[in-house]
């Protein structure tokens, strides 16, 4: 064989190497353009609620527990507080006798914040006083062991109107919460936030969630699926 028709075969192969690299290559990126566009359909748009991140006071004592008295707050969960009959002359409050449940997203005017022990109990209560139809009334905030405090009103109360932090949500949706009512398509948050708080049940299913709401003295029992109410029964 010739030098001539050698360097030719030689040509031939490098130019069908390459034209087979081109292929591949070409190959290869087209199926990760058609990936990347199912992932991009497939991916649902983000909640806007993940974007709401409500104000806290992060309360250490007894003083700065008292900030909970310079703006109204909002219960976060109802149906799972108990509070108190609170005599203002004594600043007493009657652990003996239960008044009631806070209700979902029910609006308080704290007056006062204070420490009161148990007739059951040498370990102080941090309580908030407030005022329900002419009546003084105090629930539990926190505890007092020694100098050490641990408050968890920040988990129990918005201290900024939950209809604003959550503006965004529908009218009917808002209208439905005031009325403590749930209705199909309203997401877990929204439930909460109608009828209290709820108990789920273990499920091996992540797109679908059943939950169990006292909703003070009325069960509610709602199923999620995908993160939506599909299904209510009882209230």
């Amino acid at each position: 064989m010739t030098s001539d028709a050698k360097q030719k075969i030689q040509l031939v192969l490098v130019i069908a190497i390459a034209v087979a690299a081109i292929r591949a290559g070409y190959v290869v990126y087209e199926r990760h353009t058609e990936r990347t566009e199912q992932t991009a359909k497939q991916a649902r748009p983000l909640n806007p609620d993940y974007y709401v991140v409500p104000k806290k006071l992060y309360p250490y004592d007894l003083k700065s527990a008292k900030q909970l008295t310079q703006q109204p707050v909002w219960v976060k969960e109802g149906y799972r507080f108990t509070y108190y009959p609170y005599d203002r002359a004594s600043r007493h409050t009657d652990f003996s006798h239960e008044a009631g449940l806070l209700l979902p997203i029910q609006k308080l005017e704290i007056k006062d914040v204070v420490a009161d022990t148990s007739l059951h109990s040498q370990q102080q209560q941090v309580m908030a006083v407030f005022e329900q139809e002419g009546k003084a009334y105090a629930v539990p905030i926190g505890s007092k062991s020694g100098d050490s405090y641990q408050i968890y009103s920040d988990e129990m109360f918005f201290i900024q109107d939950p209809r604003e932090l959550y503006k965004h949500w529908p009218a009917d949706v808002w209208e439905s919460i005031e009325q403590h009512q749930i209705k199909p398509g309203m997401n877990e948050f929204q439930a909460y936030f109608a009828i209290g708080m709820g108990v789920p049940d273990r499920s091996s299913d992540p797109a679908v969630k059943i939950v169990h709401y006292p909703n003070g003295g009325k069960p509610v029992t709602i199923t999620f699926r995908n993160g939506k109410a599909a299904e209510i029964t009882g209230g």
